[in-house]
């Protein structure tokens, strides 16, 4: 099963998506990130979080959409409300679900409140991957609408909190 994060610059929170999902998932699920317009670079305070964490990103790179070296069984977006950001919108026949948070790389004030705001990130996103893997996913792969139910679920846990 390979499950894709996808948001506009693919340098920051879908980063953190991929590596969190990759490090958590279990044997045959595959995580992967990328962006409809990539910035091309990774968010170094991204990459500084997750290797605090023990996090590998090893071969991680911000990439186009376009450049998927597979199709994706379920595509969730990432990307938050703050400043109307518009999320990429994925077609294809995949299962889509919507795991909105602000981006903490547009956060400006002191590194404090940068520093949190990244962790804040991170910590939504992580709780979310945890309550995905922890669904009865061989259950849930053969029915689609309760599948698409529970990610719709995840995306709102934490949310008040954004």
């Amino acid at each position: 099963m390979n499950v894709l994060f996808l948001c506009t610059g693919n340098s920051c929170r879908s980063l953190i998506s991929e590596a969190v999902f990759n490090h958590l998932a279990p044997a045959g699920w595959h995580g992967l990130s990328a962006g409809s317009q990539p910035t091309g670079v990774l968010n170094a305070q991204a990459l500084a979080l997750l290797a605090s964490k023990g996090i590998p990103t090893d071969g991680y790179y911000s990439k186009s959409w376009n450049d998927l070296p597979l199709t994706p069984d379920i595509v969730i977006t990432v990307c938050g409300s703050a400043a109307g950001e518009a999320c990429p919108a994925y077609l294809g026949p995949v299962l889509r679900a919507h795991w909105g948070v602000d981006d903490p790389s547009h956060v400006v004030g002191t590194q404090a409140e940068i520093d949190a705001a990244f962790e804040r990130a991170y910590t939504l996103l992580r709780g979310r991957i945890e309550a995905f893997l922890a669904l009865p996913l061989t259950q849930l792969a053969g029915d689609r609408a309760a599948f698409k139910a529970e990610l719709d679920r995840i995306g709102l846990l934490g949310a008040d909190a954004c």
